[in-house]
């Protein structure tokens, strides 16, 4: 188990949940991050198995520390979006659950 606390006394096992990797494009020179438009800055987003969803950001700076916050349902399926997946699929285990 990987227990991630993102505050408040919550955590999630980051084992057990869905991990989403940011996309990357190439600009000539380096690959930047279609998260957050960076080479420095970088996010990943987890489904967990709750159905919350958690967004991991950290930076390839020295001395900044990486943030663990929960988002909204509107807020992660733009999150998908903008990193080439699809939040249909993403919910696809909960969607299949729910048929009788």
């Amino acid at each position: 188990m990987k227990r991630q606390s993102i505050g408040n006394g919550k955590w999630f096992d980051r084992e057990k949940a869905n991990k989403f990797q940011e996309s990357t494009f190439f600009d000539g020179q380096n690959h930047i991050s279609k998260s957050t438009n960076s080479q420095w800055e970088h996010e990943e987003l987890y489904r967990t198995k709750s159905g919350a969803w958690i967004l991991h950001h950290w930076s390839n700076f020295q001395g900044t520390i990486p943030t663990w916050e929960e988002i909204s349902n509107i807020e992660a399926a733009e999150w998908l979006v903008k990193n080439d997946e699809d939040p249909i699929d993403a919910c696809a285990d909960e969607y299949a659950k729910l048929e009788v």
